[in-house]
């Protein structure tokens, strides 16, 4: 199993809202995560608007692949862009670059 984390930046402006739409994430969106391979996903926000994501996979870029390829997941990435920054237009979630793990406390 591999254990992913990631950081991106949500405006800091925008940060409770982009909370507030996490509470009802959409239930086919989550089936198509499920689907997809990932596993024990957690979102954290800093008030600031740093992200941290953790998730667990077989493979982290096929279930990114997995994801890519749902309807349900271009319709949800096109709704957060505009939350956050440097992402210059694209997808949040292309923006996914793993953290090199350095501790693991089995």
């Amino acid at each position: 199993m591999q254990r992913v984390c990631f950081l991106l930046k949500v405006k800091a402006e925008l940060a409770e809202e982009y909370r507030a739409r996490h509470e009802t994430v959409w239930p086919q969106m989550l089936a198509a995560l499920s689907a997809s391979g990932w596993r024990n996903y957690s979102l954290f926000l800093r008030p600031d608007g740093l992200l941290v994501g953790y998730l667990e996979t077989e493979d982290f870029g096929a279930a990114l692949a997995a994801m890519a390829a749902t309807e349900v997941n271009a319709r949800w990435q096109s709704q957060m862009a505009h939350y956050f920054e440097g992402i210059d237009g694209g997808a949040p979630d292309a923006a996914m670059v793993p953290l090199a793990e350095v501790f693991h406390l089995e």
